[in-house]
């Protein structure tokens, strides 16, 4: 994954994690949904980290990802996980 890319990607999930009750603030005003509230947050946290991801690789290489970044994307999701888990 280019290495700009990259960091935005992990800027955006440091935020995220920073910025932990304005996003339990989300979560929960979706009442039916937040019956899971644990399933539903990660989906929203993994939702906002790829829509990043794609975004910015539009916009940094002028393309869409490619099969291989994606992979990378998704290994750099596995290694952040008990990050991301900690927001919920």
């Amino acid at each position: 994954m280019d290495a700009r890319l990259r960091e935005i990607v992990l800027q955006k999930m440091t935020d995220m994690i920073k910025d932990a009750g304005e996003f339990g603030d989300l979560i929960g005003l979706f009442g039916e949904l937040a019956v899971h509230r644990e399933s539903f947050a990660r989906g929203v946290a993994v939702g906002r980290l790829y829509n990043s991801f794609y975004y910015q690789c539009r916009r940094i290489l002028k393309r869409g990802p490619t099969e291989e970044e994606f992979g990378e994307f998704l290994i750099l999701l596995k290694e952040h996980e008990r990050d991301l888990a900690r927001m919920v």
